[in-house]
């Protein structure tokens, strides 16, 4: 009975090796190294990995502490809140840019961060704030889910014990919730990798100032580049299968010797 669901993990197995094969067929290994070993696909890996470092720092400053509390408390409105806060993963990128473009336009937050020496449009900071709006509810999600498995009573004890809410929080909380925080943060920088639409708006294409891999990609598909858009893509998609590898090995990887409990 088991073989008859074979049949669809085979067509989506092909499906997915098909549109990877006819990325990869287009090039010839001479276009290849030459994309690979250009100074602008060199400057678009550097960026991406910075750009994405940098936002899913933040993303786990502001969301590992944002899920404690959702997981924690008990509030009027939380539910409405909660909903709220996972709007970045529904709205399309392409208007969450146009969002954050109007926001730290001249006629928003743009004119006082300016006096303050701050740009945030077309520079390389507005690539990590685009890419931290989608990377951040991952992170409070994974980080949420794993502090509600891990349950209270080790907390509990804990505060039993002396111990004040922050170290209860930094010594028996985080190291419990450690292992789905990581699968979130694994997550959220793949995310932050691959983001298109509102890193466009809000940083803009430029070469060589706000050029991630993705935005290389589009550039070098618009002038009519394709081999050098379609190694950018392939170094791209081998960066996010690391990383979903990475993921995978985190999930597979020794269970937590305590056993959760309520």
């Amino acid at each position: 009975m088991k073989r008859i669901f074979v049949i669809p993990l085979a067509v989506l197995a092909l499906f997915t090796a098909g549109v990877l094969f006819a990325l990869f067929v287009r090039l010839s290994p001479g276009e290849i190294f030459r994309a690979l070993s250009s100074d602008e696909t060199r400057f678009a890996l550097r960026l991406s990995l910075t750009t994405s470092i940098f936002s899913t720092t933040l993303a786990l400053l502001l969301g590992v502490p944002a899920g404690y509390f959702l997981a924690r408390s008990t509030f009027p409105g939380k539910e409405i809140l909660d909903t709220f806060l996972d709007l970045p993963l529904v709205i399309t990128p392409l208007l969450a840019g146009v969002g954050l473009l109007f926001l730290f336009g001249q006629n928003m937050l743009g004119a006082q961060l300016g006096k303050w020496g701050i740009h945030v449009l077309f520079t390389p900071l507005g690539a990590v704030l685009a890419q931290s709006f989608v990377a951040c509810p991952i992170v409070l999600r994974t980080s949420r889910a794993a502090f509600e498995r891990m349950g209270y009573r080790y907390e509990w004890a804990a505060a039993t014990m002396g111990l004040r809410p922050l170290q209860v929080f930094f010594q028996i909380s985080l190291p419990l919730a450690r292992k789905g925080i990581l699968s979130g943060t694994v997550l959220a920088w793949t995310r932050a990798m691959g983001e298109f639409g509102a890193t466009l708006m809000v940083a803009g294409a430029i070469r060589f100032k706000t050029e991630t891999l993705p935005m290389a990609v589009y550039l070098n598909i618009s002038s009519g580049e394709l081999g050098k858009a379609l190694s950018c893509a392939w170094v791209l998609m081998a960066t996010g299968f690391v990383l979903l590898l990475a993921l995978r090995w985190i999930g597979h990887g020794p269970r937590q010797a305590i056993s959760p409990g309520r």
